[in-house]
């Protein structure tokens, strides 16, 4: 799309008579290159450019998203013929602000994708020569632009780099599958990707019996990312508004352990962005400091409901979808011990890396099975456990936390350390090797 495009479509709206109009455009050109039974099985080249286009004529809104090449009228008028069907409602747009913001991120060439990936693969197999390794490593450029008629043009452009290893062990009856990846702006490194797959390869070369009742878990930092996603929610003001937050009326309360402080940052990791869909800047908030509550996150309409400001937290899910409040990175404080040393500390408990299931949502409520596992006995790791349940209520183990690892690491837009906790149980079966 072009930029004469979003401009007309402002303007061609405005002509319309209609009461205010927005553009937003993303553009995505990712050029994956793709692993299968140990070897290369494709390069690929996908290229997206989509639009949505927002007006309101007579205060009544009209949405339509368009792909590819656009016929500026037509999607005007398709926009004002659905504003008739809807019900009138405020319009709060961001006003007048330019800016082209410094492009984060660089390109690499898709051979040094290639070579990146073999390597990983070939690192892995000299230690274990039977496993069957797939994965893909990807070099993406998207370009955010939102432009409106309250003079408003921003326009963002970022690289990210992903690299992701899936290792498949087949022994006897036994089928085991460990993966890792890293996502960044800058150095992709391949070399600890396939130095993690190796170590949960090591880690479950015998199999153990799961511990039943309350005892500690130990999550990953790649694991940990289940706990997260209930804060998260608890966090949202949509939530707050909706009454469903449990720390809707906290505010300078102890809700968590006091080791516990969350936060998020415009400029961290691969994840940053300097304005979110409603054209609102991006700013650093403190959610949680020492385990009290200091704020939420909201967009436009959901500050204004609650009485005060957009956090600049008003993303859209899809072309389709109006803003809503969500997180663009999140970060957990890291604590001092390592994540051997937490091990050590634990008589008696599991560590948890992998799940089958989603995370516990704003109920709290987790209930999930352990696709990756080991018995921890004695300070030591013995083996993999199978067969293994977790259950428990988020909000009350984030109270009994034994300790942070020191090991963070971004598990998508969450920059989160290992966790090992108290208050949540584990049921199992016997396994035997």
């Amino acid at each position: 799309m072009t930029t004469s495009i979003a401009e007309q479509l402002v303007d061609l709206a405005m002509q319309a008579r209609s009461d205010a109009a927005e553009v937003y455009a993303a553009q995505s050109l990712s050029r994956p290159v793709s692993f299968e039974a140990n070897r290369l099985k494709q390069l690929e080249s996908t290229q997206t450019d989509g639009l949505a286009l927002r007006l309101w004529k007579d205060r009544r809104p009209g949405l339509v998203v368009a792909y590819g090449p656009v016929n500026p009228q037509a999607l005007v008028d398709r926009a004002l013929a659905l504003s008739a069907l809807k019900e009138p409602e405020d319009i709060d747009l961001t006003q007048s602000h330019q800016q082209v913001y410094p492009t984060e991120g660089q390109a690499i060439a898709v051979e040094a994708l290639v070579e990146m990936g073999q390597q990983t693969i070939d690192q892995v197999r000299q230690a274990y020569p039977e496993v069957l390794c797939a994965g893909s490593w990807d070099c993406e450029v998207e370009t955010t632009r939102l432009i409106n008629s309250q003079g408003l043009d921003l326009t963002f452009e970022d690289t990210t780099l992903n690299g992701f290893l899936e290792a498949a062990l087949i022994r006897g009856e036994d089928f085991l599958t460990v993966y890792d990846g890293q996502t960044c702006r800058g150095t992709l490194n391949s070399d600890t990707i396939a130095q993690e797959v190796l170590k949960r390869l090591d880690w479950a070369q015998e199999s153990s019996e799961a511990p039943t009742g309350k005892v500690p878990v130990l999550f990953t930092a790649k694991a940990a990312d289940l706990l997260w996603g209930t804060v998260q929610s608890a966090l949202n003001g949509k939530q707050v508004l909706e009454g469903a937050s449990p720390w809707g009326d906290r505010l300078s309360q102890l809700i968590l352990s006091p080791l516990i402080t969350l936060w998020q940052d415009p400029t961290a990791g691969p994840f940053s962005c300097p304005f979110d869909d409603e054209g609102v800047t991006t700013q650093p908030l403190k959610f949680v400091e020492a385990g009290v509550l200091q704020s939420f996150y909201y967009d436009r309409m959901t500050g204004k409901s609650l009485g005060t400001s957009s956090t600049g937290n008003g993303f859209r899910h899809g072309l389709g979808s109006y803003p809503i409040p969500d997180l663009y990175n999140f970060l957990v404080q890291p604590g001092e011990a390592s994540f051997e040393a937490i091990v050590r500390q634990i008589e008696d408990g599991i560590i948890v890396d992998q799940a089958l299931g989603g995370g516990a949502g704003i109920s709290g409520e987790l209930s999930i099975n352990v696709d990756l596992g080991y018995r921890i006995q004695n300070g030591q790791i013995v083996g993999r456990v199978k067969d293994t349940m977790l259950a428990g209520n988020v909000y009350s183990a984030l109270k009994q936390i034994i300790a942070l690892g020191r090991d963070a690491e971004w598990n998508g837009s969450c920059w989160t350390p290992s966790i090992s906790l108290e208050g949540l149980s584990v049921t199992g079966k016997t396994c035997t090797s």
